[in-house]
């Protein structure tokens, strides 16, 4: 299996337990009646939940990314030494980002996230070039 693969795989795995770990804040801060009901009145978490439930969509915007770089260098056969570090890169962000985008700390989510997207761009070009 490639590298890029496994590391997609993993990214899947933290994509999991991203979930798990903003259900259970998000059901206690907005209760089982609204989060099991059709949530028409549309309630928002706040605080480390509504932090945890971000960072959780912030992934599924930056995994798209990401799977489609895998996708391009696996099927474009162009698997390197970078492109491979470029994904280890982007797994260790995502999940330095999670605890950082929790905790509220200033401007470091943000360097974080850039070093993440950046990986994900330098795949995108090392596989087209």
């Amino acid at each position: 299996m490639p590298v890029e693969v496994k590391v997609l795989g993993l990214a899947a795995v933290l994509q999991f337990v991203q979930l798990v770990l903003m259900a259970v804040p998000v059901n206690l801060q907005l209760g089982p009646a609204y989060t099991a009901g059709s949530r028409d009145d549309e309630r928002r978490a706040s605080g480390v939940a509504g932090r945890l439930k971000r960072a959780l969509d912030n992934h599924f915007e930056g995994l798209i990314l990401f799977s489609i770089a895998v996708v391009v260098v696996v099927l474009g056969d162009a698997s390197s030494g970078l492109t491979e570090t470029c994904a280890w890169i982007y797994l260790v962000a995502r999940v330095l980002y999670v605890p950082a985008y929790a905790s509220g700390v200033f401007l470091v989510r943000s360097l974080i996230w850039g070093v993440g997207f950046l990986a994900t761009g330098v795949m995108l070009v090392a596989a087209l070039v």
